[in-house]
């Protein structure tokens, strides 16, 4: 991880509402008096400290997050207090293992040949598309607005592509957007964007992107905040599209399986009241390439996308498949397609045969 700051923007903005709430401009930090206390990451201060709440004590448990005795003084990175800090809010318009090699065919069904009929569908909900074209068509009318995806998938199937790949066909159309990464270090993430052809150093510069940069250990011992105040800040900057990359390391943070549930619950409640189209990454079982790693994530999502390997000995090479397990509220293919990882981001090959 990089260094974290100690002028981020989670720590500027909660500093910015209690000098608003101690001038009497606006509410208490988390809608809560100064001197009730929330869990917070390191690194930010406590002008007053309090009783703690029942509903607080009852949250925390018994367990405690590996690795308490250790983490950087702050959450997230610097850089994300910029986009949010004096920019031009635009108005956004609503809008498997094969047991015979011979089984598999990767030719096309024929030119022009759709898998969906062209009716519009009909729904009253709005609709985006993922910017993953072959899946896209998978999806008969695009993935409902403010839903809560996963993909899930093995180490290399291309899990943070697909996320990139959703992000930059937003920010393509002028929508704002935040990748929350808890692997990798912020400039890793803009410069493998950036190799692909999304020009993520443009937009994080222009304020349209936010790339966060953050310690799961930490972001596990203050969940309890950031559950309250993740919603207003991307509210506040307009997201209309995040990536959360990967939940697996959050969820490991808790030993207890019980705890574990609720906090990832808890926490994918905060990311659907933030009014987000959001899509985090699992990794999959060790024992199923079907079922994400602790098997909690996509019973708590809208739309379960799995990304996995097909092998066989009579293969001269691993082939990559994807297949959509669930879209509320959305019709969609329940084939499973084939799939490349380019320099250009995924391409999904919606007419080819797997089987």
């Amino acid at each position: 991880m990089s260094d974290r700051s100690e002028d981020d923007w989670f720590e500027r903005a909660l500093a910015e509402r209690r000098r608003q709430a101690d001038d009497g401009e606006g509410p208490d930090v988390d809608g809560v008096d100064e001197t009730d206390e929330v869990d917070a990451p390191a690194g930010i201060d406590r002008s007053t400290e309090g009783e703690r709440t029942d509903a607080e004590t009852e949250a925390e448990g018994d367990e405690t997050p590996a690795g308490d005795d250790a983490g950087p003084e702050s959450l997230f990175e610097e850089d994300f207090a910029t986009a949010l800090e004096n920019v031009e809010l635009p108005t956004l318009e609503p809008t498997d293992v094969v047991a015979d090699a011979e089984t598999l065919d990767f030719g096309f069904n024929g030119p022009g040949e759709a898998e969906f009929d062209d009716e519009t569908f009909e729904s009253a909900l709005a609709r985006i598309d993922l910017g993953i074209d072959g899946l896209d068509r998978m999806i008969q009318g695009g993935v409902p607005e403010r839903s809560l995806m996963v993909a899930i998938g093995g180490a290399g199937t291309g899990k943070t592509t697909f996320g990139l790949q959703f992000l930059a066909h937003g920010l393509e159309r002028d929508e704002r957007a935040v990748f929350i990464t808890l692997e990798e270090t912020r400039q890793r993430v803009i410069d493998s964007a950036t190799e692909k052809g999304f020009p993520f150093d443009a937009y994080v510069e222009s304020g349209q992107l936010a790339v966060v940069d953050v310690d799961p250990v930490e972001m596990a011992k203050g969940l309890a905040s950031i559950r309250s105040d993740l919603p207003r800040l991307i509210e506040e900057f307009e997201a209309t599209r995040l990536v959360l990359d990967s939940v697996s390391l959050l969820e490991m943070m808790y030993d207890d399986r019980a705890r574990r549930r609720n906090e990832i619950f808890d926490f994918t409640q905060s990311l659907k009241a933030a009014g987000v189209t959001a899509l985090l990454t699992s990794e999959a079982s060790s024992e199923t390439p079907y079922a994400s790693r602790y098997g909690v994530v996509e019973y708590l999502t809208d739309a379960v996308f799995v990304l996995r390997y097909v092998r066989s000995e009579n293969l001269p090479e691993t082939r990559l498949a994807i297949e959509i397990q669930k879209i509320r509220d959305a019709n969609h293919s329940r084939d499973t397609k084939p799939y490349e990882i380019t320099g250009e981001g995924l391409e999904v090959y919606q007419q080819a045969n797997l089987f």
